[in-house]
């Protein structure tokens, strides 16, 4: 019986330790989190994306938990401002002094203001030296950055940009704790030792809230603007920058094979102008008049010409998530995709893939699907259907709250 009331008196005992831990935790203030941001002006839209994205839910979903504050310092043109060496030189050489100069010291006297610091490009990662160790989460997208450090015999760089990246690198790997937006680039963090398994946790992106396949009909009168040809044209799209892993060399050669067999088809690309060596290929392969270009578009826009599109194009050949998959199925638009890893895990069977550079796979398939949307318009709605309900499944709320979780865990080691 005393036994009996001992354990009871336990029981009770650990109850209201239980109770009193949890009204500690409800009063106690949200976490002042920094989330660090891309310059604007270095025109990353999925970083900028990500930044906006994340303040945003956690404000909305965790506020009771997190106060998060975006932040960046103003960007300073010194070097783009000097007349004689006005380009790509001047830009490269504002963007270094900007990034390793500017932002470093800028952070120097934010140290007590947060308690911790969400870094939300792997890129800028040499920020991290000026942070509190223990204190730092890095959101990374991929190791491309890395690739001339980590794997030089398959990137060869300058003796300067090995020292830039390893440089960051460095910084990186102070990270208290990162999170992957896929598996994939999990997968290359570990077996490259960067980080125990234990330091590493997966947390997908969202999908943009713009992104739907219900009309807008601002947006819908802004795409229609900029789209030449009458309204039933039929545009393939493909959205991204004109670096070389987008393998837009593939995509113009995929293009004029699909149009030898339907010549009506169109290409549109967002996401900037194609590069001189890919506008000669345009030429040469005599595409160049059936192709349209724009620059990155605002996100409803950008939601609204997804919405026209036929299809979406992903030609990479390398991603460390692919968020135009995503957004084209939560517009409605099913996509053909690079058979690699990532954009298996981020398309799922809402996708069809196509290997790498495979032309007349990438042909054969396109020209089936197009062909299904005229003939059987069951099975096109079918398709359509499965993509929005994949696309579903990847919330910036879900992201929020999975990010504050890491945060306490953080702050709790």
């Amino acid at each position: 019986m005393f036994r009996s009331f001992g354990c009871a008196q336990t029981v009770l005992g650990n109850l209201d330790s239980a109770r009193i831990s949890a009204a500690a935790t409800s009063l106690a203030p949200p976490l002042r989190v920094a989330i660090l941001c891309d310059f604007l002006e270095e025109q990353w839209p999925s970083m900028d994306i990500v930044g906006e994205m994340l303040g945003r839910y956690l404000s909305e979903t965790c506020s009771d938990a997190v106060t998060a504050t975006q932040c960046r310092p103003s960007w300073r043109p010194r070097i783009s401002r000097v007349p004689i060496v006005r380009g790509k030189l001047a830009a490269n050489a504002d963007r270094l002094i900007n990034r390793f100069a500017d932002y470093p010291r800028w952070l120097r006297d934010k140290c007590d203001d947060y308690d911790l610091f969400h870094l939300v490009d792997h890129s800028y990662a040499q920020l991290l030296h000026r942070l509190p160790r223990g204190r730092t989460v890095v959101t990374c997208h991929d190791l491309n950055t890395f690739r001339c450090v980590l794997d030089p015999a398959r990137e060869v760089r300058p003796r300067w940009f090995r020292a830039m990246a390893r440089r960051i690198l460095d910084g990186f790997r102070q990270a208290a704790h990162v999170i992957a937006v896929s598996a994939a680039t999990r997968d290359e963090l570990l077996h490259y030792g960067l980080f125990p398994p234990g330091r590493v946790t997966v947390v997908p992106n969202g999908v943009h809230p713009s992104c739907s396949p219900l009309s807008d009909p601002a947006a819908d009168a802004v795409a229609a603007s900029l789209l030449p040809g009458p309204r039933d044209t039929v545009w393939l799209l493909n959205v991204g920058s004109p670096v070389p892993r987008k393998r837009l060399d593939v995509l113009l050669r995929v293009f004029s094979a699909i149009q030898r067999e339907i010549p009506e088809v169109r290409l549109l690309r967002v996401g900037g102008s194609f590069t001189p060596a890919q506008l000669q290929l345009a030429a040469e392969l005599n595409v160049e008049n059936a192709v349209v270009s724009l620059p990155f578009l605002e996100r409803d826009v950008l939601a609204a010409v997804y919405r026209r599109a036929a299809l979406l194009l992903h030609t990479a050949e390398a991603e460390g998530f692919g968020l135009p998959l995503i957004e084209a199925m939560a517009c409605g638009r099913p996509v053909v995709a690079s058979d690699i890893p990532v954009l298996r895990e981020v398309g799922g069977l809402a996708t069809a893939f196509c290997p790498v550079a495979d032309v007349d796979g990438w042909r054969d398939t396109v020209v089936r699907l197009l062909g299904e949307r005229m003939l059987d318009k069951n099975a096109w709605e079918l398709r359509r259907q499965q993509g929005i309900r994949h696309a579903a499944r990847f919330s910036w709320s879900e992201n929020a709250r999975q990010t504050a979780n890491i945060y306490r865990k953080v702050l709790a080691q």
